[in-house]
């Protein structure tokens, strides 16, 4: 009989000794307690909230910078349409649907634009708006900051 295979060769109970901790004459294994991986638990859920949290604000923002898109095209549309019909700031076209003759089918913006943060687009009505004042702002433009910095050449 070999030594090496054999379970009681002198050689190996010395590494048997290194699995099991002796304790009062008994054999202890060891592993990990519920201390520890109550711990490692509460690791893990803290980096995912951590994580969560930080998508939450991505979104938010990601959400604010296509509103603020969405409102830029609007502005831009107007005033291309404005332009091409010699139109003044500040003109009453009443007779006219503004909103109506900027978006739609083979217009200046194909489809109506739609906040991704919830809110809702508000349009300045039949008057072409001054240059620096916006033709399309958004509800959530004080909570939420849907409004662009500077939008004075739009």
């Amino acid at each position: 009989m070999n030594c090496s295979t054999s379970p009681r060769c002198p050689r190996l109970s010395a590494g048997r000794v290194s699995k099991f901790r002796a304790q009062s004459g008994k054999r202890v294994r060891r592993g990990i307690t519920l201390v520890e991986m109550t711990v490692v638990i509460l690791v893990l859920l803290m980096l995912v909230s951590i994580l969560w949290f930080w998508a939450q604000s991505w979104k938010a923002g990601s959400d604010r910078a296509m509103c603020i898109m969405n409102i830029r095209f609007v502005q831009v549309g107007m005033r291309s349409y404005t332009h091409t019909r010699a139109y003044q700031p500040g003109q009453d076209l009443s007779p006219l649907n503004l909103k109506d003759e900027v978006i739609g089918v083979n217009k200046h913006i194909e489809v109506a634009p739609r906040c991704p943060g919830g809110g809702v687009y508000r349009f300045a009505g039949n008057t072409v708006p001054e240059i620096g004042s916006l033709y399309m702002t958004c509800t959530l433009s004080d909570s939420k900051k849907h409004v662009p910095n500077n939008h004075k050449s739009w």
